[in-house]
Protein backbone atom coordinates (compact mmCIF):
# COMPACT_ATOMS: atom_id res chain seq x y z
CA UNK A 1 0.00 0.00 0.00
CA UNK A 2 1.58 3.32 -1.41
CA UNK A 3 1.49 6.83 0.68
CA UNK A 4 -1.66 8.39 -0.39
CA UNK A 5 -1.96 12.35 0.74
CA UNK A 6 -5.66 12.37 0.26
CA UNK A 7 -7.42 12.66 3.40
CA UNK A 8 -10.94 10.32 3.25
CA UNK A 9 -14.09 11.25 5.02
CA UNK A 10 -15.59 9.25 7.42
CA UNK A 11 -18.36 8.61 5.22
CA UNK A 12 -16.09 7.24 2.79
CA UNK A 13 -14.63 4.96 5.14
CA UNK A 14 -17.64 3.76 5.76
CA UNK A 15 -18.70 3.22 2.12
CA UNK A 16 -15.02 1.21 1.70
CA UNK A 17 -15.85 -1.04 4.63
CA UNK A 18 -19.38 -1.61 3.39
CA UNK A 19 -18.00 -2.63 -0.38
CA UNK A 20 -15.83 -4.71 1.63
CA UNK A 21 -18.26 -6.60 3.77
CA UNK A 22 -18.17 -9.96 1.83
CA UNK A 23 -14.77 -10.39 2.23
CA UNK A 24 -13.78 -9.29 5.13
CA UNK A 25 -14.44 -11.84 8.19
CA UNK A 26 -17.57 -10.94 9.82
CA UNK A 27 -16.08 -10.25 13.47
CA UNK A 28 -14.21 -7.84 11.91
CA UNK A 29 -16.70 -6.35 10.31
CA UNK A 30 -18.78 -6.19 13.00
CA UNK A 31 -15.79 -4.35 15.09
CA UNK A 32 -15.37 -1.52 12.44
CA UNK A 33 -18.80 -0.93 11.91
CA UNK A 34 -18.88 -0.42 15.64
CA UNK A 35 -15.81 1.83 15.88
CA UNK A 36 -17.50 3.64 12.98
CA UNK A 37 -19.76 5.14 15.17
CA UNK A 38 -17.14 6.96 16.80
CA UNK A 39 -15.74 10.10 15.29
CA UNK A 40 -12.09 9.19 14.85
CA UNK A 41 -8.81 11.43 14.09
CA UNK A 42 -8.17 12.08 10.30
CA UNK A 43 -4.61 9.80 10.47
CA UNK A 44 -7.00 7.22 11.49
CA UNK A 45 -9.62 7.57 8.97
CA UNK A 46 -7.22 7.47 6.60
CA UNK A 47 -4.97 4.84 8.08
CA UNK A 48 -8.52 2.34 7.91
CA UNK A 49 -9.38 3.73 4.39
CA UNK A 50 -6.48 1.91 3.15
CA UNK A 51 -6.27 -0.77 4.88
CA UNK A 52 -9.99 -1.56 3.52
CA UNK A 53 -9.11 -0.17 -0.17
CA UNK A 54 -8.94 -3.24 -2.69
CA UNK A 55 -8.92 -5.92 0.22
CA UNK A 56 -11.07 -7.99 -1.99
CA UNK A 57 -8.26 -8.49 -4.35
CA UNK A 58 -5.56 -9.06 -1.93
CA UNK A 59 -3.72 -12.09 -1.54
CA UNK A 60 -4.97 -14.46 1.55
CA UNK A 61 -1.24 -13.36 3.28
CA UNK A 62 -2.34 -9.89 2.62
CA UNK A 63 -5.64 -10.05 3.71
CA UNK A 64 -4.48 -11.93 7.10
CA UNK A 65 -2.64 -9.03 7.50
CA UNK A 66 -4.44 -6.25 7.13
CA UNK A 67 -7.15 -8.16 9.22
CA UNK A 68 -3.87 -8.07 12.14
CA UNK A 69 -3.36 -4.35 11.64
CA UNK A 70 -7.22 -3.55 11.58
CA UNK A 71 -7.52 -5.60 15.40
CA UNK A 72 -4.35 -3.00 16.04
CA UNK A 73 -5.89 -0.44 14.94
CA UNK A 74 -9.14 -0.37 16.47
CA UNK A 75 -7.74 -1.89 20.52
CA UNK A 76 -5.34 0.89 20.04
CA UNK A 77 -8.38 3.92 19.87
CA UNK A 78 -10.37 1.88 22.45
Amino acid sequence: MGTCNLDHAHEDVIQKLESQQDFLPELIYQDLKRFLKSEHTQPTLNELFHLLKKYDLASKEEQDERNRKLLQLIDKIK
